[in-house]
């Protein structure tokens, strides 16, 4: 499981930052290939990121075992639930133009009436955004290539999607909620969503290998999925599937684009010095919401300092501030990671089947390892630069 490609970036500032990355990999690669093994994952394409910079991209292993394709920094893999933030800032982007609040009940923008929706207690966006709606609705799950599709948005969030308990009983992760969300996201704009998202975040963000739909071009890259099978504990290929709730997070892309969007995550709402949403919104968004509810996230991840942000998890680890968040569909796992007061960032995606420890291990590692063979002021993360790697 030897890198199929290796992209090293270097500036020529010698303002802040300097990263030495040929030491850092020898020491971070054999913990990528440790994973690989551990995880039984065919292929991790990953990015580091140090201020308003990837430093660093390399891809590991194999997108298709079968025709044995080395996986590049360039393969495709579905990203899940690392979309959710994504389509949280293109709410923010109307947000900003006045067109809602936070707390407003989502009823107000609707012209139906969602089951089981108290109007004493009702659905807010704030509310979606932490997972504490207490929506509920089926994941629709249909294979690609089946005849079948699934139930439009419209008719999802008509006719399934429902309250099955109190806004801020608990914590309960909800992909119908995010459903709902695109759905909003259209009414209020009056734009369709997928144009939406597309016009107001990946194309600012130069994220053109990044959609909904695949183009042509993107097909030829995508990686298979793969699963363990319980009986050989081999891996096997998983049913690509297409689901009801897509905004939750069927979304297709690459680890650069990972990168463009943590840099923006990073570096408090500004791609390549163009702000695209407010600093104050994007503090909100890293600020956990509700004390009640702090903790680890899922189980899976954080500490107890942990808890949602709106859509990221958030968390203090060594007093300084991180913020992160997972996907995971079937034959795919990816994950971010990002630490805002050294700006330091890890973007990670795999073929691998819920891979999830592996990955947050990996991922802490990286960071940890970025800043221990790093030099100059933390906070001057933005103009980091890589020393000692061939162009």
């Amino acid at each position: 499981m030897c890198a199929a490609a290796v992209i090293a970036v270097l500036s020529a500032s010698l303002i802040g930052q300097t990263i030495d990355i040929p030491k850092l990999l020898v020491e971070l690669e054999p913990e990528i290939r440790r994973s690989m093994v551990e995880g039984k994952i065919p292929s991790e394409s990953i990015a580091l990121v140090a201020g308003d910079k990837v430093i660093w991209t390399g891809a590991y292993g194999e997108s298709n075992l079968w025709a044995r394709t080395p996986a590049t920094p360039e393969t495709v893999y579905l990203i899940g639930s690392t979309f959710k933030a994504m389509s949280t800032m293109a709410l923010f982007k109307l947000m900003e133009q006045g067109k809602l609040k936070l707390d407003d009940p989502v009823s107000k923008y609707l012209d139906f009436a969602i089951a089981g929706d108290d109007s004493k207690n009702p659905v807010t966006f704030r509310h979606i955004l932490t997972h504490t709606s207490g929506l509920d609705g089926d994941f629709g799950a249909i294979p690609v290539w089946s005849n079948i599709a699934p139930k439009t948005l419209d008719d999802f969030v008509h006719t399934v999607l429902k309250v099955k308990q109190p806004p801020m009983t608990k914590v309960e992760y909800s992909n119908a909620a995010f459903a709902l969300l695109g759905y909003l996201v259209e009414k209020i704009s009056g734009v369709p969503y997928k144009q939406y998202v597309k016009e107001q975040i990946w194309d600012p963000l130069e994220m053109s290998s990044t959609s909904f739909d695949p183009t042509p071009d993107m097909d030829e890259r995508i990686a298979v999925p793969y699963v363990i099978d319980k009986t050989t504990g081999n891996q096997r290929p998983a049913t690509r599937i297409k689901a009801t709730v897509w905004p939750a997070g069927i979304t297709y892309g690459t680890v650069l684009n990972q990168a463009n969007w943590l840099i923006l995550n990073l570096n408090n709402g500004i791609f390549k010095g163009k702000r695209i949403v407010s600093e104050a919104t994007m503090e909100q968004m890293f600020t956990r919401q509700f004390d009640q509810f702090k903790g680890g996230i899922e189980g899976i991840w954080g500490n107890d300092t942990s808890g949602f942000g709106l859509t990221w998890w958030v968390q203090v680890r060594n007093n300084e501030r991180y913020f992160a968040h997972s996907g995971s569909v079937s034959g795919y796992t990816a994950f971010l990671l990002g630490n805002r007061d050294r700006k330091l960032g890890f973007a990670i995606m795999t073929n691998g089947n819920q891979a999830h420890p592996h990955l947050f291990k990996l991922a802490d590692r990286a960071i940890d390892l970025m800043e221990k063979y790093s030099t100059g002021d933390k906070a001057a993360g933005s103009s980091a630069t890589a020393t000692g790697v061939k162009k």
